[in-house]
């Protein structure tokens, strides 16, 4: 929607996004908001462990050579 508001030209959009047919292109500008903001709520992040990493003995032992 960005590049579309940039640009104003649907062909440009639909170069970035790689689709071979302009339809698929409009499918997504016809898409209702709603429905999109239901579709990203679903996404969930993946959980994050805090801390800091420690590489395995093994790992270190293969970057040193031994």
């Amino acid at each position: 929607m960005m590049i579309l508001q940039a640009t104003g030209d649907l062909r440009k959009v639909s170069l970035w996004l790689g689709h071979a047919d302009m339809q698929t292109t409009e499918m997504y500008l016809r898409a209702d908001p709603t429905d999109k903001l239901d579709a990203i709520e679903w996404v969930v992040p993946p959980e994050l462990k805090r801390g800091r990493f420690r590489a395995p003995d093994k790992l270190i032992a293969s970057l040193h050579g031994s």
